[in-house]
């Protein structure tokens, strides 16, 4: 597993992503959505499982979940999983918030 730097900082992070949004970024050659709740920053996979539409395009909820543009499944960015059990949970990666920025865990 390797950490990757994608911000200077917190605020910076916070900034870029404002709350209830997300987006996209491409890190070591891997797309991964960043969602920004009120309970935080979360780093999933940018693809839904159900059909492989672009979370970053959807919307998030107060109930702290990914919401995919085309057939409205609901993914908790906590746990990955989809509301319903319709299909498989999220990739999730580790965020971490460090003294001189935000980092992302990626599998090797």
């Amino acid at each position: 597993m390797q950490w990757i730097k994608l911000f200077d900082s917190e605020a910076e992070a916070k900034s870029q992503i404002p709350v209830t949004r997300s987006k996209a970024v491409v890190v070591a050659g891997k797309e991964i959505c960043l969602a920004h709740t009120p309970a935080g920053l979360y780093a999933v996979e940018n693809v839904c499982p159900h059909l492989g539409d672009a979370l970053s395009r959807g919307t998030i909820n107060y109930l702290n979940e990914i919401i995919c543009p085309w057939h409205s499944y609901r993914f908790h960015l906590v746990t990955g999983e989809e509301c319903k059990g319709r299909t498989r949970p999220l990739k999730r990666f580790p965020l971490e918030t460090r003294a001189d920025g935000v980092y992302v865990q990626l599998p090797d």
